[in-house]
């Protein structure tokens, strides 16, 4: 198996631990890859261009893996995004892992004057046209003269994409498209279960050789002390309030969090009846401090030291 990691924080200033420097640090460490999200509108928090930070941290490190869990297609224009994974993946020496998305929150939609209704149909549509660019077809003609995409990626024909997906319809479509699927973090074990064969059936159904890579991000974290595990908990309870008012749902049933033998025991549990062969660590636990998560990253690096590609 292999293991990725998440930014444990969002922060723009090089003095205060910025990306770059947290890049840096997974890549010491020896995980594989390094992950940023998107989202838009959420203040300090907001990750609205990752493959903009992402350069950032392909400028300071040198062969940690560079993802985006959600890079959303809908609201982009295809070539112009075909070009920017493009220069990533160059910048960095193919070291590029796409994750795309389509988004969920209407706020977002609205804003950027997308209907709702229409973000599936765009993201097949946008994915379609920026796979026929990687792939070196004419994007376009002008005065009889075709038009290609440049510069293309390193990877060939493409960087591996993988989708994130959430709900019934958003699996099905990304089991149509025998890519990688990629589920919400906040997912109960259950739920993954359930999503994967549901997915899987897809696959079939369509008689696509789906891939054999089943990558799933959870929340870990790694601590002896008991004390801090349950501010850790505590934390992510309260960050999640709202998406789960009606469902009292506890925390502990999505992320992994304990000493290291129980996380040894609950990540062998997702591999042996998930199938699950890439971990993406998530971190930005409010409260845990960058020593603690640190430590925790350690700890489970120990529990599952590098693999070789």
């Amino acid at each position: 198996m292999k293991v990725g990691v998440t930014s444990w924080k969002v922060n723009y200033e090089p003095e205060n631990m910025d990306l770059g420097h947290q890049g840096q640090i997974a890549e010491k460490l020896g995980f594989d890859s390094f992950w940023l999200p998107e989202n838009h509108f959420t203040g300090p928090l907001a990750i609205p261009s990752p493959l903009m930070l992402l350069a950032n941290v392909a400028a300071v490190t040198n062969k940690i893996k560079l993802g985006s869990t959600s890079y959303l297609l809908p609201i982009r224009n295809p070539i112009l995004a075909a070009e920017e994974v493009s220069v990533l993946d160059q910048l960095s020496g193919g070291r590029v892992i796409l994750g795309i998305g389509r988004g969920f929150q209407d706020a977002m939609f609205k804003a950027f004057e997308i209907p709702t209704s229409e973000k599936r149909k765009l993201f097949k549509k946008n994915l379609d046209r920026m796979m026929m660019a990687w792939n070196g077809e004419p994007i376009d003609s002008h005065e009889g003269t075709d038009i290609f995409l440049s510069p293309l990626p390193v990877q060939k024909p493409h960087p591996p994409i993988w989708v994130a997906a959430f709900g019934p319809l958003a699996l099905k479509q990304a089991g149509s498209l025998g890519l990688p699927y990629l589920a919400s973090p906040v997912e109960s074990f259950d739920s993954l279960k359930k999503n994967l064969l549901e997915y899987r059936k897809h696959l079939i159904v369509n008689r696509i050789e789906g891939s054999e890579k089943t990558p799933l991000m959870r929340t870990v974290f790694i601590s002896e002390k008991k004390t801090i595990c349950k501010k850790a908990i505590d934390s992510l309870e309260r960050e999640n309030a709202s998406r789960f008012r009606n469902q009292n749902e506890s925390a502990s049933n999505w992320a992994i969090v304990g000493g290291k033998r129980y996380v040894e025991e609950t990540i062998g549990k997702y591999r042996e009846e998930l199938g699950m062969d890439y971990l993406i660590a998530r971190g930005r636990i409010p409260r845990i401090s960058d020593e603690d998560q640190i430590s925790s990253h350690e700890a489970l690096i120990d529990l599952f030291p590098p693999v070789k590609s």
